[in-house]
């Protein structure tokens, strides 16, 4: 069962999983825009476009790469989006990031992943919006966001996966914020590096 992560938790994924993981997915999920009007007439609602992202960070913090919409692998291949999706439609994961924990090169000692909205919604006009940590292994979920209820921002420092004593652990920043893009949000995500 998975945790539901509460910002500031830090977790052992080997332990959470039950087994060592050599291959995670970070999925993110919401829904598509319900047309509104009165018998049809009344027009629709601007689509809204998630966008998850996963930066790769050195020993000294300093970013080296970054998987996204407009690079949907990272140099090295162990980091892979699966694709840009603009509008929610659809069940399951709607944007995926899978992560080769065992091809991740030597020299990273992070990886961040953070959720904003291209469109400009906040979250709290978002429905059914989550954020998840998947085994890729077996597909069971090991932790979990709701980003649905996080109110009037646009964006989130979701987690960081770190190396420690060799086994790979996670810290569960949920910090908010506001940007359509990680860039915008690198000068908070630094911090917690």
């Amino acid at each position: 069962m998975a945790i539901n992560l509460e910002k500031g938790q830090k977790i052992s994924l080997d332990k959470e999983a039950g087994v060592t993981l050599s291959k995670i997915i970070m999925g993110l999920a919401w829904d598509a825009v319900k047309s509104k009007g009165f018998l049809g007439f009344g027009g629709s609602a601007p689509d809204i476009d998630l966008d998850a992202s996963c930066i790769l960070f050195d020993e000294q913090g300093h970013p080296v790469d970054a998987v996204w919409f407009r690079q949907l692998k990272s140099k090295d291949g162990s980091v892979m989006h699966t694709g840009d999706n603009r509008t929610g439609e659809g069940d399951g994961d709607d944007e995926q990031i899978v992560v080769d924990l065992t091809r991740v090169p030597a020299n990273i000692k992070s990886l961040v992943f953070t959720v904003n909205s291209f469109t400009g919604q906040n979250f709290s006009q978002i429905a059914n919006a989550t954020c998840r940590i998947v085994n890729a292994s077996d597909g069971k979920e090991v932790a979990r966001f709701n980003l649905s209820a996080l109110g009037s921002h646009n964006a989130q420092i979701m987690a960081k996966l770190y190396r420690h004593n060799n086994e790979w652990k996670m810290h569960a920043i949920g910090e908010i914020g506001n940007g359509r893009t990680f860039d915008e949000l690198m000068p908070q995500i630094t911090p917690h590096l």
